[in-house]
């Protein structure tokens, strides 16, 4: 028995475990390989989590599961997420547990001037967000306590995202990036760290149960900016940015899956893309790691005094 189960292991799983057992609390790790960060209040476990008597059995007696598991590629998600949701969902519901959610601004599609709170419906029409909504709306009828908190794209350390992909590549070449979308945009990241510490403050909170809620996040700032931070605190040269061309993607999308899917989300990137938090900040009292603090750990520079 453990007092909380975390699903997955990536930047969200890792750093949701780690605060958790640094809070003297017991925590178990699943994931398909047994991985997780070391750590003496961190039990690893390897295990398929969308198995429901698994699943279940590795939740006995938790009081929260925290799902931050999230598939590689766009491409596994229509396969492997829905089975993983329900076996999440029943094994919340035989344990009695609540069940945490990392959602993000996938289900509410395309946004006129960008503007997304916490009461934006939920009207994508692309294949993801719409299995994002499924899923939001599964776990909401699946007669469990329950909450979604959702961020906008990561920043942080071993976050997934622009940085990674294009800016960190291009900084440590000393050559330019290549970036798909107007790098003159202003959109929201979220620091990944602030995402983990709402997880973990919503699931105990009955306030927060039954809805989803927004992770308070900097002020929107373009990619620009952020490979010109990036570039300072990591104290090399700022890079110059080429923006992909939008029809590349698209049209190889005609026969390359991965860049299909991924040109069904571009829209994020062409268009202003602001994420309010007000509503979460004011009943919870969470705030925004700073984005220059979320940046130096995003390069692995250190912290400032």
């Amino acid at each position: 028995m453990t007092d909380h189960v975390v699903i997955g292991a990536g930047s969200i799983g890792s750093t949701v475990a780690h605060l958790l057992a640094e809070r003297g609390e017991s925590v178990r790790i699943v994931t398909r390989r047994g991985s997780g960060p070391e750590h003496p209040g961190i039990e690893r476990v390897a295990a398929d989590a969308s198995d429901v008597p698994r699943v279940t059995e590795l939740s006995r007696g938790a009081k929260v599961i925290y799902h931050c598991a999230n598939p590689p590629s766009y491409t596994m998600w229509e396969r492997l997420l829905p089975p993983l949701q329900t076996a999440l969902i029943a094994a919340a519901k035989t344990n009695d547990a609540v069940l945490a959610l990392t959602g993000s601004l996938y289900a509410y599609g395309r946004r006129p001037r960008g503007l997304m709170d916490e009461h934006t419906p939920m009207e994508a029409t692309g294949r993801k967000g719409l299995l994002r909504k499924r899923m939001w709306e599964q776990a909401l009828a699946g007669g469990i306590r329950t909450v979604e908190v959702r961020g906008s794209d990561y920043i942080g350390k071993d976050a997934a995202g622009i940085y990674s992909l294009s800016i960190e590549p291009a900084l440590e070449r000393g050559r330019a990036a290549w970036i798909m979308g107007n790098p003159d945009m202003p959109h929201t990241f979220t620091f990944n760290g602030d995402m983990a510490r709402a997880l973990i403050r919503l699931a105990r909170d009955e306030r927060a149960w039954g809805r989803a809620w927004h992770v308070p996040s900097p002020p929107a700032i373009t990619i620009r900016e952020l490979a010109q931070r990036c570039a300072a605190a990591a104290g090399r040269p700022p890079i110059k940015l080429i923006q992909m061309p939008r029809f590349v993607m698209r049209s190889a999308g005609v026969v390359v899956p991965i860049a299909r899917e991924m040109a069904e989300m571009d829209y994020q990137w062409y268009a202003p893309f602001h994420m309010n938090a007000d509503e979460t900040a004011g009943t919870f009292g969470l705030t925004a790691t700073d984005l220059d603090t979320a940046v130096r750990d995003q390069v692995g520079a250190p912290a400032q005094p």
